[in-house]
């Protein structure tokens, strides 16, 4: 069974009544639903293909491999600025290394980036950063892989975790999905945006250029 939110039933609420009543929408919502005519095609898929929103296999994460901020915030689409306010607001923090003294680089992971990339969606459509910060500690308790399988709904106060397209369709019918991102269409474009990137392997302790992507998959092909 679902939890239920102040204002809908079918869908799971990242925060509490409280906490939707209490977020305010700095701009009319009238962004397009992300994904949704992945979720809804008007054209089966090809044989073989699954949609990008649920069940939708994704390459293998190295969770040993640090991006430095410069590239964590290309990647993710937002400025130093952000990057650096949201790290010491502790917002989203660099999880495989932190600033811990001078000289010392943050390394962010690819979940991280991911994160990051979630964070400035949610702003872009006008969620508060108090619903937004109650979001991602929520998202936080999931594994990386898991998150893969999550579309995260808002109708601009309260964001709603779907882990099941008939959880999009009873928000969606309710009034409640005004906008939607499926983050495994956001994880498919930090895979790709950071394909060919500086990393740094933490194990080897080396800065090296890191083809993730291809990395990955010889590492999942070997098994």
């Amino acid at each position: 069974m679902a939890q239920q939110s102040s204002r809908g039933q079918n869908a799971k609420g990242t925060a509490s009544a409280a906490d939707a009543a209490d977020s305010t929408l700095s701009h009319p919502m009238d962004q397009p639903l992300e994904g949704f005519g992945s979720l809804f095609p008007t054209t089966p898929p090809p044989r073989g293909e699954q949609g990008v929103l649920f069940a939708d296999p994704l390459s293998l994460v190295d969770e040993n491999l640090g991006y430095r901020g410069s590239v964590a915030r290309k990647a993710a689409g937002i400025s130093y600025r952000q990057l650096d306010y949201w790290a010491r607001t502790e917002l989203v923090v660099p999880t495989v290394r932190s600033a811990s003294g001078s000289g010392t680089q943050r390394l962010y992971s690819f979940r991280d980036v991911l994160v990051l990339k979630i964070v400035k969606h949610l702003l872009d459509t006008g969620v508060s950063l108090q619903q937004i910060r109650t979001s991602i500690e929520h998202l936080r308790t999931r594994g990386v892989e898991d998150l893969a399988g999550v579309t995260l709904m808002s109708d601009g106060t309260t964001v709603y975790e779907c882990t099941s397209p008939s959880e999009v369709i009873d928000l969606v019918q309710a009034g409640q999905g005004v906008f939607g991102i499926a983050i495994g269409r956001v994880w498919r474009e930090i895979e790709q945006n950071l394909n060919g990137e500086p990393g740094e392997d933490t194990l080897g302790g080396a800065h090296e250029h890191v083809d993730q992507l291809a990395a990955r998959r010889a590492r999942k092909a070997g098994n």
